[in-house]
């Protein structure tokens, strides 16, 4: 297969600590290539591929993102040529496109089971290529960072609603319209409880595409030179002055009534990206995963490829909670499907210690990171209780998770962490209430063990 790109065209980005496809960043252990996948989807030929270029080219291993992106690791020095071309030829690049910046700006992300629940109130397939497509396409938006992202939400009860986005649209009902609507909101989140903001306005379905391109280009035509992201801008201009500049340059009429800003999106239900469940043809189901921490070799690889080639129209996808998921999976082969997935090392049911758990890169990877946080998070998933979660972060960055986790291990030296949790009212940002500082993992499984009891009043130091 032949390609637009070269890997040449690295050299025609901009400078970036973020890694792309084209922009191979360094780390302890070897180069960083991020595979930005639309939708999250990946085909049976193109996992295969990957399989492949990571063991000639790389560590063979690949991390799952939050952003149900891919993330090679470990590329051998010599090798980015090589291991980019062939990405490109299993069609893992920006396509019909000969721009070098639309790898950056592919910045998408949906439920993993778009086209396929049963709860949503759109199929947002078609909308999602339509946006993928004007953002590789304006060569204008060259001038985005590499973070830019918008959020498109159907509806869906599988989906990540906690993840902030520069640009966020979620469908909703409105009692005096046949037609499905988008809620939509800058910097930030759906709107799932009271306490949270209102969504802005909405806009028609059909609009929505060009809305968007213009909300991009308000942004661009407003930004100072260090605005890279919507809540820098935010700072500087209302919502309400860039989506009437927003208006006025797409031409799209934007709805405001009090049904919207009262409007609350039906809160989702994150253990649906694990095991089986029934899809909206009322037949077939999706099937999820969990590899331990996000991350998979070669051989784990290779082996989702054969199910999605053994399972006629399954498509395999990554989530933002850094899983997979296998859709139309034939009744007859569900109990196969599962034990194969078990049997690569994944769980499949949200009762699994590995559930609870996620950890950026650590130590061994990453020069920013104090401690090995995924050793430690191994160590430290069986003694979890359920259902807690808990993130460990090598460092206050938090690359693991875009979200605040309910209990977040802040590494502070080898084996020793600072203990955050959520529940504090006071503290918006951040990781939440430092309810202990230096804990080893066997002190942390203690405190998170008695985490039922009320946090104490003030920190201690183990």
């Amino acid at each position: 297969m032949s390609h637009a790109f070269h890997s040449s065209d690295a050299s025609a980005l901009r400078p970036s600590a973020c890694p792309g496809l084209l922009r191979i960043v360094p780390a302890l252990d070897g180069g960083i290539c991020r595979v930005k996948l639309a939708g999250g989807e990946l085909s049976a030929m193109q996992a295969l591929a990957i399989a492949n270029v990571i063991d000639e080219h790389a560590s063979g291993i690949v991390d799952i993102t939050n952003r149900a992106n891919l993330q090679l690791r470990g590329v051998k020095r010599g090798h980015e040529d090589a291991l980019v071309a062939a990405l490109l030829d299993a069609g893992l690049g920006p396509q019909n496109t000969g721009h070098a910046f639309a790898d950056d700006v592919r910045n998408v992300m949906t439920s993993p089971v778009a086209g396929r629940d049963a709860n949503a109130l759109f199929d947002t397939t078609v909308l999602t290529r339509d946006l993928l497509t004007l953002l590789q396409s304006d060569t204008r938006f060259a001038a985005l960072s590499p973070k830019f992202s918008l959020m498109l939400d159907g509806g869906e009860r599988l989906m990540m609603l906690d993840h902030p986005h520069d640009i966020w649209f979620s469908a909703l009902p409105h009692p005096e319209r046949s037609d499905v609507l988008f809620a939509f909101g800058l910097a930030g989140c759906p709107p799932v409880v009271a306490e949270h903001e209102s969504a802005f306005a909405a806009v028609a379905a059909s609009d929505l595409a060009t809305f968007a391109r213009a909300l991009v280009h308000t942004f661009l035509d407003l930004a100072a030179p260090d605005d890279t992201r919507m809540r820098d801008l935010l700072t500087a201009h209302s919502a309400q002055s860039i989506v009437t500049h927003a208006e006025r340059k797409s031409g799209v009429h934007v709805l405001r009534d009090a049904s919207i800003q009262h409007w609350r999106r039906e809160p989702a239900d994150a253990s649906r990206r694990l095991g089986a469940h029934r899809q909206n043809d009322g037949e077939r189901r999706h099937v999820g995963a969990q590899p331990a921490l996000g991350r998979m070799t070669s051989a784990t690889l290779r082996g989702l490829a054969e199910l999605a080639r053994g399972n006629e129209r399954a498509t395999l996808r990554m989530t933002p909670w850094q899983s997979v998921l296998l859709t139309d999976i034939d009744t007859t082969n569900l109990d196969a499907t599962l034990h194969t997935l078990e049997a690569l090392g994944l769980a499949t049911t949200a009762d699994h210690p590995l559930t609870r758990v996620i950890a950026c890169a650590g130590s061994t990877g990453c020069a920013k990171s104090h401690a090995d946080t995924k050793a430690d998070a191994l160590k430290l998933a069986a003694h979890v209780p359920d259902p807690t979660q808990v993130h460990l972060s090598g460092c206050p960055r938090s690359c693991a998770a875009a979200h605040r986790a309910p209990y977040t291990l802040l590494a502070v030296a080898d084996g020793h962490y600072d203990l955050y949790h959520t529940h504090d009212p006071r503290d918006p940002n951040g990781f939440g209430r430092c309810i202990a500082r230096g804990l080893t993992i066997d002190e942390a499984a203690d405190v998170l063990q008695a985490s039922a009891l009320p946090p104490t009043d003030e920190p201690f130091d183990a």
